[in-house]
């Protein structure tokens, strides 16, 4: 590495950035003992201990000396840049920056810059009402915070995208790059456009040890760590003892010019191929500068730096005069004046304004959000053909809904051409999402002569065999106010669960925080569902990811069904309009009938639930029983029984109802969507047995249903585990959703209303569990559904 470190970063600015170090050192340190006694102004007693001792020592140090340079960075070249900090647990090093650069006093009057704010500060962190231990929303500048270890590198990626005059730094602990997540992450850069999008200036801190053993990063030589980011395409340069401070300095000089030099190439049309972009590899002393040594064992630099060095300050004095030893070290009476205040030459280090990392306008998503340039979704709807009379020929069009749908959202990249993105883990033309007309796939690294679909510059698409690494990408993308779009196949969702799940908790406390905007929602397309997964057997179905999301708070999620192509248009068009949510549609990617009109499918999506009169019998008027479909297949299954027992069974009443809105069915005062009782009841009456076929597991209805009245009138059909490589209809028989199994449930739960259906019922019970056993033997004979069931259509 050649230091570009000029006559400007003269001995004093080191000096400075030293003391610096020095003050921001010590406020991490007060963060996790003081309540009281800031500045030790008379000796430690245990009225000025805190009574709980939580956070973290061990990675502060580190994040101090990475603060610090890239300040220095943004003041010497004014830059647009902001960090993220994947060991969220290191906050009271992000925390003690933040204070100083005044960030933290822009959105809490209290932490003022003198004895006073100086005491609300400390005394805030892991304190009841104030800072948690780890990074969150009400932290200015974070983005991630870094609860879950893993994605920190992609969120950074994600956030770089389209904005092509930001540099993104991110921390990555060697214990978080043990994780699979960032392993995959690493790769990012040979997906992004150095044209069209910023810059990612990744800083591995390898301190050594994770909480309890070393780190694998930290047990491998420079030679080794060199060799494994050169592979990854990298151009690493290590820092170390013992001159770790001017060592930062030049390598971040040297960092920016390397991502200069690169994004100026690729601007002026003379790319450079396979670039080397830069990483430091920071390695440090875990918990370096605390306490050396307690008990006669080591601290600094051991695992037993990793959380409160010293926590049994109440039964030992020792303890007690060690962290006043500790503390004292810092020398905090050179570092602020007689009233409390750092030393001025010490905040001139920090940059103003919106240059503060904490006040970086895209760490505010909302702030910079733009809504999508959406055009009238009627324009692609599939048009249904006039029965003669009043209605329309129903359920005669075939086709596939997400591929008609494709043209909406072909529709959305044209219009949106910087400020959306399709995240796919290599599926979307198997979900049949056809786009690729108006875009293609971006890539940076070589290619071969026939992957024509595949370029280097503004692809709207971004494929890449590993879920973790779309999820990251999508949530900096959204946070930082842009949209997204993520297909796959329904059964891999899971894969995410808990990195949704840390978003929606962001996303929670983002709502309770003034100053965060609402940013777009998070958009998941489930195709390939588990009903049409018979080819690839067991493993692909699963739709447990609906569960995963009604565990979180109802004003978090929603979950969508729609039945047929204008429905998923419609639904679509929602969730893309939507913020703040979590959005998961669940779609077939093949041949669907086609049910309602688009002005019936905007009126339908909008309600969540709706009868369908005309697949009803006596327009549902005074039901025998209820029929449900949630999900296109399921849906289907429905439709097919209501025709069987509207031919067969004439003098049964039966209602019929779609649900493309799954959180309808909950209490109103659980969920916004929530239908109120009386419209629960106007909808699925309030005494007669309701037969769901849902799309997913049985307990997802089962949940939502718990305060419904009189419980056990309904009956639920879905997804129980059994699953093979077998036939689409075996799959509904197999798990007892497909036409005769609810056409059996509705003549025996009929029966106890209607005695005309109960004199016939016993017969029809026994023909259709007649045919359920036939199928069985047909389908081992010929390796395929009957043409009665493939064949099937909708009588109008």
């Amino acid at each position: 590495m050649t230091s570009i470190v000029t006559a400007q970063d003269t001995k004093k600015e080191l000096t400075l950035t030293s003391r610096y170090l020095r003050l921001a050192n010590f406020l991490c340190a007060a963060q996790l003992y003081l309540q009281d006694n800031f500045l030790l102004t008379k000796p430690l007693t245990l009225e000025d201990i805190k009574p709980r001792l939580l956070g973290h020592w061990g990675t502060c140090p580190g994040i101090n000396l990475i603060y610090a340079n890239l300040n220095h960075l943004i003041r010497r070249y004014q830059l647009d840049m902001f960090l993220i900090t994947g060991p969220g647990h290191g906050a009271p090093a992000n925390l003690a920056n933040l204070y100083l650069e005044g960030s933290l006093g822009e959105y809490d009057r209290k932490m003022t810059l003198d004895y006073a704010g100086l005491g609300n500060f400390i005394k805030s962190f892991s304190w009841p009402g104030g800072h948690p231990s780890h990074l969150y929303p009400g932290i200015p500048g974070t983005i991630h915070e870094g609860g879950e270890l893993g994605y920190a590198l992609a969120t950074a990626f994600g956030a770089a995208m389209d904005n092509r005059d930001v540099i993104v730094a991110c921390i990555v602990g060697d214990g978080e790059a043990e994780t699979g997540p960032t392993a995959t992450a690493w790769h990012s850069y040979k997906f992004i456009d150095p044209v069209e999008s910023g810059a990612v200036l990744p800083i591995v801190h390898i301190n050594g040890y994770k909480i309890a053993s070393p780190t694998i990063y930290g047990t491998m030589n420079d030679t080794e760590l060199e060799q494994l980011f050169s592979g990854y395409g990298y151009r690493p340069v290590i820092v170390k003892p013992p001159d770790l401070e001017a060592g930062m300095l030049s390598a971040v000089e040297w960092a920016y010019h390397e991502i200069r030099l690169i994004q100026d190439a690729a601007r002026s049309g003379e790319r450079i191929h396979q670039p080397k972009w830069p990483v430091i590899l920071l390695r440090s002393p875990k918990g370096m500068s605390g306490i050396k040594e307690l008990d006669g064992k080591p601290i600094e630099g051991h695992n037993r730096a990793h959380q409160v060095p010293a926590a049994d300050l109440r039964n030992n004095p020792a303890h007690l005069k060690a962290v006043e030893a500790w503390l004292r070290s810092y020398k905090p009476e050179e570092l602020f004046d007689k009233n409390g205040r750092p030393l001025q030459e010490l905040l001139d280090l920090c940059p103003k304004g919106n240059l503060r990392m904490g006040m970086n306008p895209h760490t505010i998503g909302g702030l910079v959000r733009k809504d999508l340039v959406a055009q009238d979704i009627h324009q692609f709807k599939v048009t249904l053909e006039s029965d003669g009379s009043s209605g329309f020929k129903r359920g005669q069009i075939h086709i596939s809904n997400t591929a008609v749908a494709s043209k909406y959202i072909s529709q959305v990249i044209k219009d949106n051409p910087d400020n959306f993105r399709i995240f796919s883990p290599d599926e979307l033309e198997s979900n049949r999402i056809k786009v690729f007309d108006v875009t293609h796939r971006t890539y940076q690294w070589p290619l071969q002569k026939q992957d024509d679909d595949i370029g280097p510059d503004d692809g709207r698409v971004i494929e890449i065999l590993s879920e973790h690494t779309c999820q990251g990408w999508m949530q900096g993308y959204v946070l930082t106010g842009r949209h997204a779009l993520f297909p796959s196949y329904e059964a891999f969702f899971g894969i995410i669960s808990t990195m949704m799940d840390q978003y929606a908790k962001f996303i929670k406390v983002s709502k309770e925080i003034p100053w965060r905007y609402p940013v777009s929602s998070l958009n998941y397309l489930a195709s390939s569902t588990l009903w049409r997964q018979e080819h690839n057997g067991f493993s692909h179905q699963n739709p447990g990811f609906v569960n995963t999301l009604l565990n979180k708070k109802g004003d978090q999620v929603r979950c969508y069904f729609p039945p047929d192509a204008n429905c998923l248009i419609s639904t679509i068009d929602h969730c893309f309009r939507s913020k703040n949510y979590v959005n998961l549609i669940i779609a077939s990617k093949l041949e669907m009938p086609q049910w309602l009109t688009m002005g019936e499918a905007i009126a339908h999506c909008r309600a969540g639930a709706s009868i369908w009169k005309w697949a009803s019998s006596f327009d549902g008027v005074n039901p025998d029983v209820v029929l449900v479909g949630i999900g296109d297949d399921t849906t289907v299954e429905v439709m097919a029984a209501a025709q069987l027992l509207r031919k067969e069974v004439p003098q049964l009443r039966f209602r019929v109802i779609n649900i493309t809105d799954l959180l309808v069915l909950e209490e109103n005062s659980k969920h916004p969507h929530g239908l109120a009782q009386a419209l629960f009841d106007a909808l699925f009456t309030d005494n007669r047995s309701v037969i769901f076929n849902f799309h997913g597991y049985p307990s997802a209805v089962q949940q939502l249903l718990f305060n419904r009245g009189n419980p056990h009138r309904f009956h639920i059909n879905g997804y129980i585990e059994e699953g093979s490589t077998t036939t689409p209809f075996d799959m509904t028989v197999r798990n007892k959703c497909s036409r005769f199994d609810i056409a059996i449930q509705a003549l025996q739960l009929a029966s106890k209303h209607n005695p005309e259906v109960a004199a016939v019922a016993t017969d029809k019970v026994s023909l259709y569990g007649y045919l359920l056993r036939d199928h069985r033997r047909y389908i081992e004979a010929h390796g395929t559904d009957p043409k009665e069931i493939t064949n099937w259509n909708w009588e109008f």
